[in-house]
């Protein structure tokens, strides 16, 4: 395939993943926004005016970026996870598989449609948190490399789920048992600076702590971590990644089952 092919094989890709989630908007956009802005009125108002300040931050600003990210986290991983499978369940993906588009052009075209989609909801949720708290982004380039890098890791993570699911209760074992408590023990509400040391030591092991405090530390200028090393991760954790991903849809015989 020449490169205006293997462009017509993308977009039509991530324009049919784009489609499958704004077509039925009231299910994919509006539940993430009702869920945050209860998570805004409930943790930021209601106890955040209890709880005062955090790392010298009023706590409701300082969740703000802990909520965006689980928001982008979530639906990339859903978005991508749900719809790969089902093109696994009804053999769909077959018929990409015999066609001249490459493995790595189907990998893409799913995982921007779920990286897309998990952006969207972080841009609402974000201008969503505007009505509760007033947020300055303390360096613009930071929080955009982070919130990408966040879309793009979970929407593979997603697609190595699909691959591996053999029904529709498999797509949800992940999310449920794993990516839940990872989110809610990542920082999101709290700094690991208040664990005891065994629990800080723990914490380094989860990745969704340095994603949230690399995108805390881009929007309010404040992290428990080193923000190039958790960059530098983040993108080494995502060509890892895609490896497997390409593996996976090149050689594995999961998909043939």
């Amino acid at each position: 395939m020449n490169i205006q092919q293997l462009w017509v094989a993308y977009a039509t890709l991530v324009r049919k993943e784009i489609k499958r989630f704004t077509r039925i908007w009231v299910q994919t956009l509006l539940p993430p926004v009702i869920t945050m802005s209860l998570y805004f009125i409930i943790f930021g108002k209601l106890i955040g005016e209890r709880i005062g300040e955090m790392s010298g931050t009023p706590y409701i600003t300082f969740v703000v970026p802990g909520l965006v990210m689980m928001a982008v986290i979530n639906n990339s991983y859903s978005n991508v996870v749900s719809s790969f499978f089902s093109a696994k369940f009804n053999r769909s993906i077959e018929e990409l598989q015999v066609s001249p588009t490459p493995s790595s052009i189907i990998i893409a075209g799913y995982i921007s449609g779920g990286a897309l989609r998990g952006l969207l909801i972080g841009i609402i949720v974000t201008t969503v948190s505007f009505f509760f708290t007033s947020v300055a982004i303390h360096n613009v380039f930071i929080t955009l490399v982070v919130i990408v890098l966040a879309a793009v890791l979970f929407s593979l993570a997603g697609f190595i789920n699909a691959v591996f699911a053999n029904s529709f209760d498999d797509i949800s074992i992940i999310p449920t048992f794993v990516l839940t408590p990872l989110t809610y023990l990542g920082g999101v509400f709290y700094s690991i600076d208040m664990l005891p040391t065994f629990g800080q030591i723990l914490s380094q092991f989860n990745p969704i702590l340095y994603l949230v405090n690399s995108f805390r530390y881009g929007i309010l200028g404040i992290s428990d971590i080193n923000i190039g090393a958790a960059i530098t991760g983040l993108c080494l954790m995502v060509v890892a990644l895609y490896g497997v991903c390409w593996y996976l849809l090149e050689k594995t015989h999961k998909l043939k089952q």
